[in-house]
C-alpha cells in the first residue's frame, strides 16, 4: 500500500480475528471471526456483557496480543502477526489505551506521568513538558502538575491517564471501562472531557462501557454476540 492510501485508511480494522484460550478443559474460542471498521473521527461504544471477549478484542486492536485467526489491521497494514518490536513501535506511534485503573508511575510527577511516552516516542524534553502541561491544564489540573498520584483525587488521577494516552497524539484511542472506578458524577464530567479530546484531535476510539448513558454519546454502539461484533 502506498504512503496516501496508508494515510486514509481506516485507523482500525478488523477482519475475521480468532482468538482462543487454552484451559484445562481445552481450547475456549473467545472470538470467533470479529469483524470491525473504525473510521477516523469515529468514536464506538463496545457494550457486552462481562466474560464475552471485551478485552480480548481490546488487546488485539491495540496489537498486545496476536490473533489465532484473521488480521488486524492499523491505518491500512497488516499488524496483528508482525514481531513484537515492529508492534510495540506502532503502539507507541499510532495507539494510545486508556484503562479502567490509571496504572501512573506512583513516583512520578502528574506531569512527568505524561512526559515519559513522550521522551520514549523521541520527543525533546522541552517539547514534552509543554505538551504535557497543556494536556493537564485543558482536563481542569492547572496547579496539579508537579502532585504525584498518591495526592491528586481518582478524577484526576484518570485525567492524567487520559491525558497520557493523548500524549502522542494517536490516531487509534483504545478505552477499556475508562471511568468505571468513579463515581457517577465525576464519571460523567471525566468522560465528556475524553470525547472532546478525542473528537478535538481528530482521533477514532474505541470504548468499552458498562454505562448505556454514556454509550448513547458515542457515535454508534456494537456488541459481541458469539465471538462476532454486531451492532447493539
Amino acid at each position: 500500500m502506498s504512503d496516501a492510501a496508508a494515510t486514509t485508511a481506516a485507523p482500525l480494522r478488523l477482519e475475521g480475528v480468532e482468538r482462543r484460550y487454552r484451559t484445562e478443559a481445552g481450547e475456549l474460542p473467545v472470538l470467533t471471526g470479529a469483524d470491525l471498521t473504525l473510521h477516523a473521527g469515529e468514536i464506538i461504544a463496545l457494550v457486552a456483557p462481562s466474560g464475552t471477549g471485551k478485552s480480548t478484542l481490546l488487546h488485539l486492536a491495540g496489537l498486545l496480543e496476536k490473533p489465532d485467526g484473521g488480521e488486524v489491521y492499523i491505518e491500512g497494514k497488516a499488524a496483528g502477526r508482525l514481531p513484537d518490536d515492529a508492534r510495540t513501535a506502532i503502539r507507541r506511534s499510532t495507539i494510545g489505551f486508556v484503562y479502567q485503573f490509571h496504572h501512573l508511575l506512583p513516583e512520578f510527577t502528574a506531569e512527568e506521568n505524561v512526559v515519559l511516552p513522550q521522551l520514549a516516542a523521541g520527543v525533546p524534553r522541552s517539547a514534552a513538558r509543554e505538551r504535557a502541561r497543556a494536556l493537564l491544564h485543558a482536563f481542569g489540573l492547572r496547579g496539579r502538575e508537579h502532585h504525584r498520584p498518591g495526592r491528586l483525587s481518582g478524577g484526576e488521577q484518570q485525567r492524567v491517564a487520559i491525558a497520557r494516552a493523548l500524549a502522542n497524539a494517536p490516531r487509534l484511542l483504545l478505552a477499556d471501562e475508562p471511568t468505571g472506578n468513579l463515581d457517577v458524577a465525576t464519571s460523567d464530567r471525566v468522560f465528556a472531557e475524553l470525547l472532546d479530546a478525542v473528537r478535538h484531535q481528530g482521533a477514532a476510539a474505541l470504548v468499552a462501557t458498562h454505562n448505556p448513558e454514556l454509550a448513547r454519546r458515542m457515535d454508534r454502539i456494537v456488541t459481541l454476540r458469539e465471538g462476532r461484533v454486531v451492532p447493539a
